[in-house]
């Protein structure tokens, strides 16, 4: 058995999510599909590095699958893209070591969100941007930002519905937002990520942005891990899982 990796691109709005789910199309049931398709017949599992919600897309989700076929890496990405459909793409293909595991091995992951600060909306960007019409003050967002690097327990950023056990400790080593126009670029780069965790913080930082909040305030949300304290979990859209990084990249 050989064991592959993918980096895979996706335009997720008009997918249900990544996992695979019975009568919905996902990204995983579409790439287990042109998989199965290749391997004539047989079930073919995928790994990922990481589940995406319906609507979020992705520039460097990870994958990895066993395989009986030695076929090189090229070739495997030509075909798998050749049954795929148009909003996924496969970007790369690398063998790996059969140890290897594209979620246990995951060393870093970095998120972006979009964000269109305008008053008007602009209908060609509303699957990949989320639309806010009201006056920011960005220079305090980024004085926010500051607050959420480094190592905290992320349980006020963490939905309600969130299955993870034990620690809701992260390490995030980069949050910034930049401006460009009307357009606002909120990077997330750390250790891992809780359920619906970005989506949240941004909500929050557009209310320090709206003077609803002060920057410090972000302290004491931290020390409270109360996730009542903070409002509804902003839109899918403007969501990209941007990177995935591992220690060892294979040569």
């Amino acid at each position: 058995m050989v064991r592959l990796r993918c980096t895979i691109y996706y335009d997720g709005s008009q997918f249900s999510g990544f996992q695979i789910q019975p009568k919905k199309r996902t990204i995983q049931g579409e790439l287990e599909k042109a998989l199965k398709k290749m391997h004539k017949g047989s079930e073919i599992r995928i790994q990922a590095s990481g589940r995406t919600d319906t609507g979020v897309h992705a520039k460097g989700q990870k994958i990895h699958f066993d395989s009986p076929y030695t076929i090189p890496t090229g070739n495997w990405k030509l075909a798998l893209n050749t049954l795929l459909p148009d909003d996924l793409y496969i970007k790369d293909v690398t063998e790996v070591s059969e140890t290897f595991h594209a979620r246990y091995d995951v060393v870093e992951k970095e998120y972006r969100y979009y964000v269109t600060n305008e008053k008007e909306p602009d209908v060609f960007k509303r699957h990949y941007s989320y639309h806010f019409p009201y006056a920011l003050n960005v220079s305090k967002i980024k004085e926010a930002c500051t607050y959420l690097e480094g190592t905290h327990d992320f349980t006020t950023f963490s939905s309600a519905k969130a299955t993870t056990k034990g620690s809701k400790e992260r390490t995030l080593f980069q949050v910034s937002c930049e401006q460009q126009g009307t357009e606002l670029e909120f990077v997330f780069r750390g250790s891992g990520f809780l359920y619906n965790m970005v989506r949240i913080i941004v909500g929050v930082l557009l209310d320090v942005g709206q003077g609803r909040r002060n920057p410090e305030d972000l302290c004491e949300l931290l020390k409270q891990k109360d996730r009542q304290l903070v409002g509804e979990t902003i839109p899918p859209q403007g969501l990209y899982l941007w990177n995935v990084v591992y220690e060892e990249e294979p040569s």
